[in-house]
Order: structure tokens, then sequence, then C-alpha cells
């Protein structure tokens, strides 16, 4: 049996002391100001339900933004009854596409309109009438989307990547009466039926309210039940880990009725949600910027990236 002497042993000490931890990976490449320089900028659009002006603006705003980053951006439209009576109500998904050409193909998505009311706010009389800002449940994810476009390097490789923005998710003015996710149907229907700009998708990854001050995140219960998404959550909540981003946290709490949901269904596509549903000013007047946070959405985004990375590695290594 080989021993060492004090002085190695107060040594090797010193090093696993000193000794980076493990799980970081170097500085978050996200800049969280960026990201959330684009939450405000959305929000200070006011509401944006599916149909509006406010919305109109925001796909202008949208396309010019993705237009010199990705190599090539696709509007997806269909139309929708409005709940209110009226002319049907025009359905825009949005696509930034990266490697057009990859047959294969990952989805990082997100839904960009408000929902029209602040149904859940304390206030009856904001509940009935109030402006929904969405700074969480909309602008969130679509920032992210919008910051990942930057990501040039991660998002060039044999895989290709759509950045999907899923308008319609929640034209809702009454839950017993009016459809979800009008978008991300669509969508899947399209890809179904193979009239969808092209590729085969191999995951689906949406991001919504990931911008809570207090992030929480825990595999939604959809995607962990799903035998073909259940590897895809695995692999998101390791990258976290990996990261030493704490707020993953690797068990079921919730369960979201959310975009990914018909595109699991529809689709076919593997789909996980990565969702905070602790979030208190959730369909609320106080929805707002200042309840968000930077750093949150740095944080998600990281993941998704490092995540992105080591699919495209993957793919080039041919496994």
């Amino acid at each position: 049996m080989n021993t060492l002497c004090r002085p190695a042993l107060l040594a090797i000490a010193c090093a696993t002391l000193l000794a980076p931890n493990s799980r970081a990976e170097g500085p978050n490449p996200i800049d969280a100001d960026r990201a959330f320089g684009y939450l405000e900028q959305l929000c200070e659009l006011g509401p944006r339900p599916s149909g509006s002006g406010a919305m109109r603006q925001q796909q202008d705003l949208l396309r010019q933004h993705f237009a010199p980053l990705a190599d090539d951006v696709v509007d997806q439209r269909c139309t929708a009854p409005n709940p209110l009576g009226g002319p049907k109500v025009l359905i825009t998904n949005i696509i930034a596409r990266f490697n057009p050409a990859a047959e294969e193909r990952l989805i990082v998505c997100a839904h960009y309109d408000t929902r029209p009311l602040p149904d859940r706010d304390p206030n009856p009389t904001a509940a009935r009438a109030g402006r929904f800002i969405g700074a969480n449940d909309g602008a969130s994810g679509t920032a992210l989307l919008m910051e990942l476009a930057h990501h040039q390097e991660a998002l060039a490789g044999p895989l290709g990547i759509d950045l999907v923005l899923f308008d319609g998710e929640e034209l809702v003015y009454n839950d017993r009466r009016d459809p979800y996710f009008l978008g991300s149907t669509w969508f899947a229907m399209q890809y179904k039926k193979g009239k969808h700009p092209g590729g085969k998708y191999k995951y689906a990854v949406l991001v919504d309210m990931i911008a809570d001050a207090d992030l929480d995140l825990y595999y939604e219960i959809n995607s962990w039940r799903w035998k073909d998404t259940r590897p895809l959550v695995q692999s998101l909540w390791k990258t976290a880990d990996r990261l030493g981003i704490d707020e993953f946290h690797p068990r079921t709490k919730h369960q979201a009725n959310d975009d990914h949901v018909p595109l699991h269904k529809i689709g076919k596509i593997p789909a996980c949600d990565i969702i905070d549903f602790d979030y208190p000013h959730w369909h609320t007047e106080s929805d707002v910027p200042r309840n968000c946070s930077s750093e949150s959405l740095a944080k998600v985004g990281w993941v998704v990236l490092e995540w992105i990375k080591a699919e495209q590695a993957q793919a080039a290594a041919g496994d």
C-alpha cells in the first residue's frame, strides 16, 4: 500500500479546496440586460392580444429583429373566430429559421400574445376591464427567443433550429367557451400535413413565464409523463445542474396545459414546457416588468443555449 507524507497530503487538500466548482461552466453568455430590455420594449406596446393594433406593432418589431439574425423569417397565418363576435381574427405565428436546409431540427418556442383581460386580478373591476401587460406571461419567452437569436455560433450546426413565436395562445374571454392554443394547434396541424417550412423535429422546448423574480422550475407533469419527452426533460434539468443553476428542481409539481400539448398530441413532437407556475401576478394587472428579473431570464436562457450546443455536438458526432 502506497503512503503519502504529510506535506503531500496537505498539498492535495489545498488543491481540492482551491479547485473550481465542477458544476461551473464559465460566465453565462446570455446578455441579461439586453434580454430584459427586449421584455421592457415589448411591454411598452401595452396589451398585445391577438388581432390588436399593438399585436401588429409587435409583429413588425419582431420581424425587424429576426431578419438580420436568422437565415429566414416565415409568417404562418390562419384565422380564428372572434370571441366577441364580428370579423375573424388573424392569427400569425412567426418562425425564425437557422440552417433551413437541415432536415433534422429543434424548436425553441414561446407564445407572444397577451390575454385580453387580467381575469384573475383581485380587483373585480380590473378583472373585467383592466389592462394586462403580460411581462412574464407573454413577453418573457418572446424576449428570450429574441436574445437567443444573437447566439448564432450555437444555432449554426448540423441541426436546424427554429425559434417559433405562437399567436393566439390565450385569445380567451371565457374559459368555458373560448379555445386556447390557436397558433400552436395550427402549427402542429400544418406540420402533420407536411405543410410547414420543412424538416423533421427531434424536440421542442417551450418557455413560458420564465422571468419570475422568485424563479422555481419543476418538471411539468405532462412533459414528464410522456415517454418520448422524458429524455428531453432529463437532459434540460441535468444541464441546469451542470451549470449550477439551482432554480431547476428535478421533480414534478404542476401540470400545465400549454402550447406544448398540441405540438405533442397533434404533431407527435416530443415537447417539453419550461414554466414557473408559482407566479403570484399571473393574469393580473401586476404582471409588469418590475415583478420580473433579468437574472431569471438569463439563467433559463443559459440552460436552453447549452442544451442546444450539446444537441448540436451529438449530431455532429453522428450519435
